[in-house]
């Protein structure tokens, strides 16, 4: 860095000396376009000539010279956090502590997310209204890791809830890391699953180890502890490709024991793809190869038509979904349901419908409807549900 581009950086950090500071330096004339500045810095103590008693305005700096100009406007009380982050270890040599936290500070993202929810359902259930935050901190390892932690709010306001009283949580949901070991990518620890077909067997937390590798064709896979209902056992594995405009995956679920809401040891192979039908509008097909151990465990299907997409970065912007759901015991473990009627036990089929608003910036609305049918009950349950995400 030659010296002379430091001057409009050290005079922004606020150092001042009188106006009428006579300027030291031989090789500064009056008249210079950096006389004034070089005048009030050298009468600051914050720039030093050299031994000729000339500045050397374009001489390249080094590390240390810069460390030196950084520790004097400190000292003057200047504001140059970054700076000082920057030149840490140059600044420790010279005595000037800088504390760990400051060095890294940039290195930590915080962001959040807080959800307003309402159900209404024409079961038992009633309406009931939820309030869920979540704050996320990620933090940059080195070059090739990330940590990421989230911590998660719950408070159940109304409805049935508040009949009973109501309930308040707060936990630490998320806890993981991510990184690259040779050509894959690596995330371990408590992270969120989602399936790989939007959350039609399984979207919760589990707590274990996923590798993904590949541009063309995309392979990934992942073990470990289902952290929904019962514990259990899981592994899944998934390959992506794209013929054409249509996506196509095949995807492979495996819960050992199965959970509170999916009894038995449940084994199901997805077999999906996508088709763009026009602008905007996109078919998604996903046939339900059930293997899993567990009675009346049938194949299923999913039928999903999306239109448009929701940006929360997009005011204005706006979407509507519609799927058709059967899917028989043995497909769904934990899914992505917003529905009060929960037949995962016995199987369902039935159909949902949504649409998704961005009233600001940051701010999505979204309403959905579900009709959905137990397959050994024949109960009918209709849901509305309702939430405005509000992301920081």
């Amino acid at each position: 860095m030659k010296k002379s581009l430091v001057l409009a950086m050290a005079m922004a950090l606020g150092v001042t000396a009188s106006a009428y500071a006579a300027n030291p330096f031989s090789d500064v004339p009056a008249g210079h376009w950096a006389y004034d500045s070089v005048a009030k810095l050298a009468a600051a103590g914050v720039v030093d000539g050299y031994a000729d008693g000339a500045f050397d305005g374009d001489k390249l700096m080094t590390r240390y010279e810069m460390a030196q100009i950084v520790a004097k406007a400190m000292a003057k009380g200047a504001d140059c956090d970054k700076l000082a982050a920057e030149f840490a270890d140059e600044l420790d040599t010279l005595g000037v502590r800088v504390a760990k936290l400051e060095k890294g500070a940039d290195n930590v993202k915080i962001s959040g997310e807080t959800r307003l929810r309402y159900w209404n359902s024409d079961n038992n259930d009633g309406d009931k209204t939820q309030l869920r935050t979540r704050i996320w901190i990620k933090g940059q390892v080195n070059e090739d890791w990330t940590a990421t932690a989230m911590l998660e709010n719950v408070q159940d306001l109304g409805g049935i809830w508040e009949d009973e009283g109501g309930e308040e949580t707060t936990n630490m949901q998320r806890a993981y890391v991510n990184g690259k070991v040779g050509g894959l990518a690596v995330q371990a620890g408590r992270y969120s699953f989602c399936d790989f077909n939007g959350g039609i067997v399984y979207d919760h937390r589990m707590d274990g180890v996923q590798v993904s590798y590949g541009k063309d064709v995309q392979l990934t896979a992942g073990f470990g502890q289902a952290s929904s209902g019962a514990k259990d056992d899981m592994a899944y594995a998934k390959v992506a490709t794209k013929f054409g405009m249509v996506d196509a995956a095949v995807d492979y679920y495996k819960f050992d024991k199965g959970t509170t809401k999916q009894p038995g040891e449940v084994e199901l192979y997805n077999v999906s793809a996508a088709l763009p039908l026009a602008k905007d509008l996109k078919l998604t097909g996903i046939y339900m190869i059930n293997e899993s151990e567990v009675a009346d465990a049938d194949d299923g299907y999913v039928v999903a038509l999306n239109y448009k997409k929701a940006s929360a970065a997009k005011p204005g912007s706006w979407a509507l979904w519609a799927k058709y759901y059967d899917q028989p015991v043995g497909t769904a473990v934990d899914p992505t349901w917003e529905s009060s009627y929960e037949p995962f036990a016995e199987g369902w089929t039935g159909y949902g419908v949504g649409l998704d608003y961005a009233v600001a910036k940051n701010m999505v609305a979204q309403v959905k409807y579900y009709e959905i049918e137990g397959e050994v009950s024949g109960d009918e349950v209709g849901t509305l549900y309702a939430q405005l995400n509000v992301s920081f």
